[in-house]
């Protein structure tokens, strides 16, 4: 029998390429002899995590892109598709959050700011679906390929402070069951739309706020750590076997799911 999870020579697409978690996804996804191209907005970090995968015999390329910006998504799918040919699975990791997007514990929800708040949906959902609209493209071409966006914890239940993220992430959840009808639907069964939704990893983005300066945790990063049956945070590469399942022929009948890795937070409950 075949080799279902075989993904040697898709073409991989990660926007948010940048981050902690999408560098490390591209570096397995490129050990297991894909094509990796990676996007994002430091240039100086994608190149530096191109050249680590060639180091180790992968193939990669960075491209630089902005995800609420269709002129320049739409330039990117034109230099993949002159340097590949195609693109077989795309991962929307590009996201992030804004002080102004946030209900500080002294703060209450009159000072969330409007403009931070709409920032946080561009980026998180709107980006999201730019981004598949424009890649979509090329895989109905093909009549194949595969969506993972990334979901969150927050968007199965609203968690404190984060108002304009979960909102966003809710979002994302939504629009990635909506996505798995319409493509089958209308343009392949052959393609699909899926969501990974990872619980508490320690990132750049999220390291002040659950850890303190002498790296133990904050109050936030305790709390995070005893709703975790599991009694830790997760670590980048524990997302990398979901990933591949999702977008090898492995999961071929697995559509508009959302896929939580998360050490069973979501399901904690006391």
């Amino acid at each position: 029998m075949e080799n279902l999870f075989d993904i040697k020579d898709k073409v991989v697409v990660i926007t948010g390429g940048t981050g902690t978690l999408g560098r490390t996804i591209s570096a397995y996804l490129a050990q297991q002899g894909a094509k990796i191209v990676i996007m994002g907005r430091k240039t100086e970090v994608g190149n530096a995590i191109v050249e680590g995968i060639k180091a180790k015999g992968g193939e990669a390329m960075y491209l630089t892109t902005d995800v609420v910006k269709q002129d320049i998504l739409e330039q990117n799918l034109t230099d993949i598709v002159q340097a590949y040919g195609r693109v077989d699975a795309l991962l929307n990791a590009a996201g992030g959050n804004l002080s102004g997007a946030t209900i500080a514990p002294d703060k209450t929800f009159f000072d969330l700011k409007v403009e931070d708040f709409q920032k946080v949906l561009e980026l998180n959902l709107t980006g999201t679906m730019l981004s598949t609209q424009v890649f979509l493209k090329q895989m109905a071409k093909q009549g194949k390929g595969s969506i993972v966006n990334f979901s969150s914890m927050s968007a199965f239940r609203p968690l404190t402070r984060v108002a304009g993220y979960g909102v966003a992430k809710a979002g994302v959840s939504n629009f990635t069951a909506f996505m798995a009808t319409e493509v089958a639907k209308k343009f392949s069964t052959g393609i699909r739309v899926n969501a990974i939704a990872p619980g508490f990893f320690l990132t750049e983005q999220n390291r002040t706020l659950l850890t303190n300066p002498d790296g133990s945790w904050t109050q936030r990063g305790q709390d995070i750590i005893h709703q975790t049956p599991m009694g830790r945070m997760g670590k980048p590469e524990e997302l990398c076997g979901t990933i591949h399942y999702l977008i090898s022929d492995a999961s071929q009948f697995v559509t508009g799911t959302v896929a939580i890795v998360d050490g069973g937070f979501n399901v904690f409950t006391i």
